[in-house]
């Protein structure tokens, strides 16, 4: 897709499972493999949510596979995260990731009510919100960002129409928002994004995203209730690329939307389908540093992977 001002995003590839991180097995697993049958490969059952770490390896939590799949396809590995059938804090729906400075991946478990902490080799460490008898402190914990330098957590509490914000031990230092329509106000809010001072929160009822800074007052919002371009029926995930805008998955449209700072629409991608480019009830987004697009196409049991190519930057030789 050709943009305005020389941009432009082409799709790279789409992936499903961890055969397709090291796709070329050699002889003698061959061998095994004809003496023994293949392995049982871990696949996308329901993805959902997503984030890519620093080292660019690809985490997506699957609450239909009840895990979090790792996919490292620099490294040629592959890890499965679970904590189902675990006596004490088992992991039960895993909803949204997100990682800190160091790697280490943080959990929401919406039916658990708890933030399931892993470090950067994906091995166990805490869950953040669990109270005596095994219940959770959140009734439906959903979005979350990780603000390594302050040392805050951000959590969107569904069912409670809030923000819950946290150190890193779990504690509740500040609460944002209220239910509601007006600025500042959210009806159902889910997914999370920490851009600069910018909070900005996707409030899945009211049919927009609302921007608000981190004290949790309102700036602007974008998009509002439709079937139009420019408008939002489903809002899930959300992604800001190296030039500030905002993308926004509708999974009812199966598109991508992008908007600049103003809220103006720039221009959408995607329609409903199962061809390349095309999405089924799409859900989380995330974009790396290298303006790549990670889009959970969750019915078609995928990740999408696009890129986005600015304005080249002077001095640097190419776009970013």
């Amino acid at each position: 897709m050709l943009l305005e001002g020389g941009r432009k995003l082409s799709y790279e590839r789409s992936f499903s499972s961890q055969r397709e991180v090291k796709p070329k097995r050699g002889f003698w697993n061959k061998v095994l493999d004809f003496v023994a049958g293949e392995p049982e490969f871990h696949s996308l059952v329901r993805p959902y949510s997503i984030a890519v770490d620093s080292r660019g390896r690809i985490i997506v939590t699957d609450p239909g596979a009840i895990g979090v799949h790792i996919f490292d396809f620099q490294q040629q590995k592959y890890k499965f995260l679970s904590r189902a059938g675990k006596g004490k804090d088992p992991m039960l729906a895993p909803q949204c990731v997100a990682v800190d400075a160091q790697d280490n991946i943080y959990v929401t478990d919406s039916e658990s009510g708890k933030v399931f902490v892993f470090n950067s080799d994906g091995k166990y460490q805490r869950a953040l919100g669990s109270l005596k008898g095994g219940e959770g402190f959140f009734k439906r914990p959903t979005g979350i960002a990780v603000d390594s330098a302050a040392q805050r957590i951000y959590v969107t509490d569904t069912l409670r129409n809030k923000i819950f914000v946290l150190d890193m031990q779990g504690s509740v230092v500040q609460t944002i928002g209220e239910n509601g329509e007006g600025p500042g106000k959210f009806n159902f809010p889910t997914e999370l994004r920490l851009d600069g001072q910018n909070l900005i929160v996707v409030d899945a009822m009211n049919f927009s995203v609302q921007v608000l800074d981190r004290s949790g007052a309102f700036k602007y919002a974008v998009g509002k209730i439709g079937d139009s371009p420019g408008t939002m029926f489903r809002p899930k995930g959300i992604g800001l690329d190296s030039e500030g805008d905002l993308y926004v998955v509708d999974g009812l449209w199966g598109v991508v939307q992008v908007f600049n700072r103003d809220g103006d629409l720039l221009y959408y991608f995607g329609n409903r389908g199962t061809s390349a480019g095309e999405f089924q009830l799409p859900a989380g987004l995330f974009i790396d540093h290298n303006d790549r697009i990670f889009v959970v196409d969750s019915f078609n049991r995928r990740v999408q992977v696009f890129h986005y190519y600015g304005v080249a930057k002077p001095g640097k030789g190419g776009s970013q």
